[in-house]
């Protein structure tokens, strides 16, 4: 008989098929369970001798299966690698009539023998819950029967060995004598449920604290983290005596040698609490309810907040009174120290201070957090100093926001996230979110009105990797840029000027000349060098000039119509940057000037999709197609007004030449003298008749960039931008915000887990990353998937919170002996992965000591013994022995398995293998027989 390799049953793969059939109207289901196995010298068993007996049957008596961790009840009871089980399809239909019982069991048996069949067949009877089976296997002349005892009430003498070993050897009914030895494996469970010395040690955290930037224990931006209660609530230890033969061991009602200490195999698991309370997971969740909620900003505080508190009176009658009091006028003392609006100007009188859903510390704490540069008097330009604990721009973590669309880590939006979530979990919920997400928007209009930079947000255009709220406060940026460098530009009067460096320009007068100039030597400023003093906040535009009639006759406005470049060589040119390297303008021979541009419009995703479906919508036809050409070409009529006034005489060729270079084609020829010289003509695509480039140059006069119509209405689209603000509801917001919250979980999540190195982690905070990049970046996810996303990171942190709560107990971090530690460390690791782990060297093992001092200090904790008692113990080695007991509880279960080979039903029948399994807990009794016996001799 072969014995097996030891713990297949653990290591392999179990898979089972299923089938549904029907045996007299009633449906039951037929579910085939087997082990796969590597393929072993197949072909070698197939020529079978014929009196081997079947493999089930060899599988009674293998011993190196015996308690597999995780198989089905079926496994462990008789120890089969392969069985079919029938049982009632529906759940709540049993076999319970005796008859019923019998009929399907002869059944089975005629089927065996028919088909030849050696899988072992099993019926369920009884209910479900109680997992009854009853079988019968069959080979070659052999047969094994496979039957069930169970009970609710143990019989006391079958609650120790030599009592199971009476029934055994009845129930073989052996007619040899003496009996040939039986073969026991006995395995006892104990269970620790109380920590004694271990309270969980994370509390949540504590509301009310709120000193310097902390609030509820929490610094503003940092997520919490960890388990509110102890994750793991059970630990079991199974002491396994393996091999033991009948007479070796005593263990009777009176005295036991079965002592858990001397037990040669010790193995643990531990049971995980359900569902642990996780304050990351928690946190992220109440923020996504707020997804579901349908209330308005208003709605939730009350009267319409945005509004300024004299708008309600609009009676005509309270003008008068209005003006003829002696109020003072309320005049904002523009320090930047004010900047920060709190809560009281701007709740409405109705609602009164002590009603506001968050109180002024918190307020004004989250609003310095949020908003760094009010503190100090300087604003800060642009971009607030970034916090040490970011992540390095370019690295994995911070890059994130491009897979989630969310926004950079270190950018205002993502703050603004984070301090929503936190108010919502700790200070107000809903009603603190709206009252903080009012601020917010005050604070935006605040800024925009007095030209101040929001800070946290990269300069430039929005950044359509990130969410579209971070778009439209990038867009808010945008604008007060425009306005602030155009209302400083205004201020600089003519006698700051900078000397003209151009030639070009030495015949302008002064006025003209004006902060033209000053900025054209900033070219370094990029935008701020682009925008200027004469664009005013209208569409119209006046312009003050020395003399109008001058400036006309000077503009020659026909002259570009008449297409006569000599009159528009005449003009004076203007708006120029610097020279264009080596290139001349083709029919004068001038160097050719690059324009001060106006900067193209910047966009937010949802203004493109407007623009775009503005774009289809016109259709095909030749209106449409103008239409969508002068649309589309606004930039490029701007750019060409700007060439056309900083280079007078040019053509359409010379501006190709420096706009796009690839329409202007040049080759080398042969003129009449005989030279090779090159010759430039517009490519194809420009030679089309009245394509938009020609007419659009045809259309365009020398008009410098600042005296040109906006391309980009700062003031609209800022006002768009604040209006869009203000109408987003608190769902709105947690919608656009929650790609920021899971990207700051996720980062939380890794970070934890750097600390504690759990491979299995790693694996799955990779697979939330790739899922949430693929659901984030469609606009609107459906909530089912959010879910998902939001549930594998309580995950996580769940086993995180495990495995520090393991480390804990079993004091990795005490050990003095380095290689002590490492031991420990990787039996903490495989208990948190595995569903079982041998402890190496049994009690005396550096594992087995903790365990056995966790037990003793929860026995001393239960029976109160104080610690004098322990000198007792060191008495003669028989008391030492009594008091040994105590250091265990009871076991909560007993499981014994024993075996043997005897002759049956007759003396000279071959002997083939009897087992029978026995578990004992508290609540039940179960006997599991297979007995064989020899069908061909008896």
């Amino acid at each position: 008989m072969a014995a097996d390799s030891e713990g297949i049953f653990t290591s392999g793969t179990w898979e089972e098929k299923s089938d549904e059939i029907s045996f007299a109207d009633f449906k039951f289901s037929v579910t085939h369970h087997y082990l796969v196995q590597e393929s072993t010298d197949k072909e070698a068993k197939d020529e079978v001798l014929e009196d081997v007996i079947p493999q089930p049957m060899q599988d009674l008596l293998c011993m190196n299966n015996d308690f597999p961790p995780r198989a089905h009840c079926l496994v462990r009871w008789y120890g089969l690698r392969e069985f079919v089980v029938i049982a009632p399809a529906a759940n709540n239909d049993a076999v319970l009539s005796e008859s019923k019982c019998n009929l399907l069991l002869s059944s089975v048996s005629i089927a065996l023998g028919n088909t030849g069949c050696q899988v072992p067949l099993f019926v369920q009877i009884h209910h479900k819950w109680r997992r009854m089976y009853v079988g019968e296997c069959q080979g070659p002349g052999v047969r094994t029967d496979f039957e069930m005892v169970h009970l609710r009430k143990v019989p006391n003498q079958y609650t120790h060995l030599s009592g199971l070993l009476d029934i055994f050897k009845s129930k073989i009914g052996c007619p040899l004598t003496p009996l040939p030895p039986v073969n026991i494996a006995i395995r006892f469970t104990y269970v620790l449920q109380d920590w004694q010395q271990y309270f969980w040690p994370q509390q949540p955290p504590d509301i009310d604290a709120l000193v310097g930037g902390e609030v509820g224990g929490l610094e503003f931006g940092k997520l919490p983290f960890g388990a509110c209660e102890d994750p793991i609530s059970e630990l079991h230890l199974a002491t396994t005596w393996p091999h033991l033969t009948e007479g070796i061991i005593v263990d009777n009602d009176v005295y036991s040698d079965l002592d858990p200490m001397q037990a040669p195999h010790w193995s643990v698991r531990v049971r995980k609490a359900d569902n642990p309370q996780c304050l990351l997971g928690d946190f992220v969740t109440e923020f996504f309810k707020i997804c579901r909620r349908k209330e308005s900003t208003d709605e939730i505080l009350g009267r319409s907040t945005f509004e300024e508190e004299g708008r309600e009176i609009a009676d005509i009658t309270h003008a008068l009174s209005k003006l003829t009091e002696p109020a003072p006028v309320p005049i904002h003392k523009l320090s930047v120290s004010n900047m920060v609006h709190t809560a009281k100007k701007k709740i409405r009188k109705h609602r009164g201070v002590e009603e506001s859903p968050l109180n002024n510390d918190v307020l004004n704490t989250i609003l310095l957090f949020l908003f760094p540069d009010a503190a100090s008097e300087k604003p800060l330009d642009g971009t607030s100093s970034t916090d040490n604990s970011n992540p390095p721009l370019e690295s994995e973590e911070y890059n994130l926001y491009n897979q989630f669309k969310s926004a950079p880590s270190d950018s205002l939006t993502y703050k603004l996230a984070l301090c929503l979530c936190m108010i919502n979990f700790y200070h107000g919920g809903l009603k603190g979110v709206a009252h903080l997400w009012q601020e917010f928007v005050l604070e935006m209009r605040f800024r925009w009105e007095n030209n101040f930079l929001i800070p946290g947000l990269a300069s430039g255009p929005p950044d359509l990797r990130c969410c579209l709220l971070h778009q439209k406060l990038q867009m808010l940026n945008c604008c007060i840029e425009r306005k602030k460098a155009r209302d400083e530009g205004r201020k600089t009067s003519p006698s700051d000027n900078v000397t003209n460096t151009y030639s070009g320009d030495a015949g302008k007068s002064g006025d003209q000349l004006g902060p033209d100039n000053l900025r054209e030597t900033d070219k370094d400023k990029g935008e701020v060098g682009k925008s200027w003093d004469s664009w005013s906040d209208s569409e119209e535009e006046f312009f003050e000039c020395l003399s109008d009639t001058e400036e006309l006759k000077g503009n020659g406005q026909e002259s570009g119509k008449k297409g006569g470049p000599k009159e528009m060589a005449s003009l004076k040119p203007e708006g120029r940057l610097h020279q264009h390297g080596k290139l001349t303008l083709l029919h004068n021979g001038e160097p050719l000037y690059i324009p001060v541009t106006q900067e193209p419009a910047p966009m937010t995703e949802d203004l493109l999709e407007e623009q775009s479906e503005v774009l289809a919508k016109l259709g095909t036809s030749a209106e449409g197609a103008h239409l969508r050409a002068r649309m589309q070409s606004a930039c490029l009529l701007s750019d060409m007004e700007s060439f056309k006034a900083a280079n007078p005489g040019c053509f359409l060729e010379d501006f190709v030449r420096w706009y796009s270079p690839r329409d202007y084609i040049e080759e080398e020829v042969v003129d009449e003298k005989g030279n090779m010289v090159l010759k430039g003509e517009l490519s194809a695509r420009m030679k089309i008749p009245s394509n938009m480039w020609v007419e659009a140059w045809e259309t365009a006069k020398p008009i410098p960039a600042r005296r040109q119509r906006r391309l980009f209405d700062d003031t609209r689209e800022a006002e768009k931008v604040l209006h869009y603000l203000a109408v987003q509801k608190p769902a709105d917001l947690a919608r656009h915000l929650l790609p920021c919250v899971i990207h700051a979980a996720v980062l939380k999540v890794k970070e934890e887990e750097s600390l504690e190195n759990i491979s299995s982690v790693k694996k799955i905070i990779k697979q939330i990353i790739s899922h949430s990049s693929k659901v984030l970046h469609f606009p609107n996810p459906e909530d089912k998937k959010l879910e998902e996303i939001i549930h594998q990171i309580t995950n996580v942190e769940a086993i995180i919170a495990r495995a520090r709560s393991l480390k804990a107990k079993f004091g990795t971090e005490k050990c003095e002996q380095e290689e002590e530690k490492e031991d420990l460390e990787r039996f903490v690791s495989c208990l948190l992965e595995q569903p079982e782990v041998l402890v190496v060297g049994a009690g005396r093992g550096h594992a087995g000591r903790i365990i056995h001092k966790l037990f003793v200090n929860a026995q001393r904790a239960a029976t109160m013994t104080p610690a004098e008692e322990e000198l007792k113990r060191m008495g003669p080695p028989e008391e030492k022995r009594q008091n040994l007991a105590a250091d265990f509880p009871p076991p909560a279960g007993r499981e014994l398995i024993l075996r043997t080979a005897v002759p049956r039903p007759a003396p000279y029948s071959r002997a083939l293998p009897q087992r029978m399994y026995s578990v004992l807990t508290k609540e039940d009794f179960r006997l599991a027989g297979a007995f064989s016996s020899d069908t061909s001799f008896f």
